[in-house]
């Protein structure tokens, strides 16, 4: 008697696949998860405007720029006010430059980041 392995071959790779969907969704809601952890269970609302430089900063920018501001996979920006005025950093962060995407704060943000990060001479 044979038996047809093609039904569970292919529920196999579903699951497989499934696995894998739920694996990727699990890892980009690590970190608010871990925020909500560290905030008591509280959740920040998406809507909500950081007035704190460096918390956008280590939000937004640390994981390319470095904690310190010394670089990683972004450059080096201790010195960025030397060479940019803050409307031009403000234009960078709102529009991005190189490989670095646009627009990952808000105009309110960027405005505080700008002026934070001219001071760095």
């Amino acid at each position: 008697m044979k038996k047809n392995v093609l039904p569970f071959g292919i529920i196999a790779i579903v699951g497989i696949f499934a696995a894998i969907i739920v694996f990727y969704i699990g890892v980009y809601q690590r970190d608010d998860i871990r925020l909500a952890e560290e905030n008591g269970g509280e959740v920040e609302e998406q809507g909500e405007v950081a007035t704190d430089p460096e918390e956008i900063f280590s939000k937004s920018c640390a994981s390319c720029h470095g904690d310190d501001l010394s670089g990683g996979a972004g450059p080096d920006l201790t010195k960025v006010g030397s060479d940019h005025s803050a409307d031009d950093i403000h234009e960078i962060i709102m529009n991005g430059q190189g490989s670095m995407p646009g627009g990952l704060v808000g105009n309110e943000e960027a405005d505080l980041l700008a002026e934070w990060l001219s001071e760095m001479k």
